[in-house]
């Protein structure tokens, strides 16, 4: 078994074209002076001297010919504009990116755990991206995570690709419907079983100093609101578009809902950044950029598996991890998210049922 697992982080370089190079410890600095306000603790926080996040910052100056901080006498120092823009798109693109480059990791780490160790049982499981699943991989047994699209995920289960795949479906009997009406032929084909995980709730993110004006779904129309969304084919992008068909609302009425993210991280950090006012994602991504959230709906974090693929080892020792008490505590620490008979095995019936009772 492969012992030590690789991760891949992307890093940001700015190279001139004579060929300097800006040291990219300079974005810690700037993260960590943003949280600060003083040099001195983000030199510390960075792992540098103050003297070297001095000439960071210089260096920072004269290769964009603009100021990376403002000194304010007796009230310490903040990001500049620029400051604050750099700072942002490195963030924005780890958020973007993040899910892509987990699923590299994972797809290399199975890789060498079959050139290593030979021929072994790694338990594929193909899932949109989310805070909770993220932790599955520390269940101890080999776990592929791959984050795609509910459909892509449900086809490769079909064609044999992945043994588990993700699949989220509103508490809200009425809104349940018509999700299963989307991917009926999907999950049609297959002779499915639910594993129950967790619930988690979607609403809109945005900025404190937006409260007043933006509340619910009405107001995304409002003019000067600017908007962000999910790609077309996410399930939360489906789940929204239902929520505004119900409220009479149409996308083409809301500026910006043309603009896509991929992740809900992606999304917080946008409004974050102050490119748009709102979007509409999960209640652990505004809490990671430290934004207000408005809930809208509560959804079913599922993974589903073949019936004949729930006896397999791998597939029962996840089941025991999922119910583990460790488990569970580190699903207590996710905002907007709670425990959800995490483990059990039922139908969709059994629990469509459960829902509209």
């Amino acid at each position: 078994m492969l012992r030590k697992k690789l991760n891949i982080t992307p890093a940001w370089l700015f190279r001139s074209d004579d060929g300097e190079l800006l040291d990219p410890v300079l974005f810690r600095l700037l993260a960590n002076l943003r949280e600060s306000g003083k040099l001195t603790r983000a030199a510390e926080a960075a792992g540098v001297s103050y003297r070297h996040a001095w000439n960071l910052l210089n260096r920072g100056e004269a290769f964009f010919g603009m100021a990376l901080v403002e000194m304010r006498k007796g009230h310490g120092t903040r990001l500049s504009p620029l400051g604050e823009k750099l700072l942002w798109s490195e963030q924005r693109v780890k958020a973007r990116l993040g899910p892509q480059i987990d699923s590299m990791a994972s797809e290399l780490n199975n890789q060498l755990q079959q050139l290593l160790a030979g021929a072994h049982p790694v338990l594929r499981l193909h899932a949109t991206h989310g805070y909770a699943v993220a932790l599955l991989p520390g269940s101890g047994s080999e776990l592929d995570l791959r984050y795609c699209h509910p459909g892509e995920a449900l086809n490769a289960m079909e064609r044999g690709e992945c043994d588990l795949a993700s699949f989220h479906l509103p508490t809200c009997p009425r809104l349940a419907a018509r999700v299963m009406q989307v991917y009926r032929q999907s999950l049609g084909r297959q002779k499915l079983r639910v594993i129950r995980f967790v619930t988690r709730r979607q609403g809109l993110i945005l900025r404190a100093a937006d409260r007043d004006r933006i509340g619910g779904l009405s107001d995304l129309t409002r003019p000067g609101v600017r908007f962000i969304n999910r790609d077309e084919h996410s399930g939360t992008r489906i789940l929204f578009n239902l929520l505004l068909e119900e409220e009479g609302i149409g996308e083409a009425q809301i500026q910006g809902a043309e603009r896509e993210e991929f992740t809900h991280t992606a999304v917080a950090a946008y409004v974050a950044s102050g490119m748009a006012d709102v979007g509409f994602g999960l209640e652990a991504a505004a809490a990671q950029f430290g934004l207000d959230f408005e809930p809208l709906s509560t959804e079913h974090y599922l993974l589903v598996c073949p019936e004949d693929r729930l006896r397999q080892q791998n597939v029962q020792e996840l089941l025991t991890f999922m119910g583990s008490r460790g488990f569970l505590a580190q699903l207590e620490s996710l905002t907007g998210y709670a425990a959800d008979r995490c483990g059990e095995v039922e139908t969709f019936e059994a629990l469509l049922a459960g829902d509209r009772a």
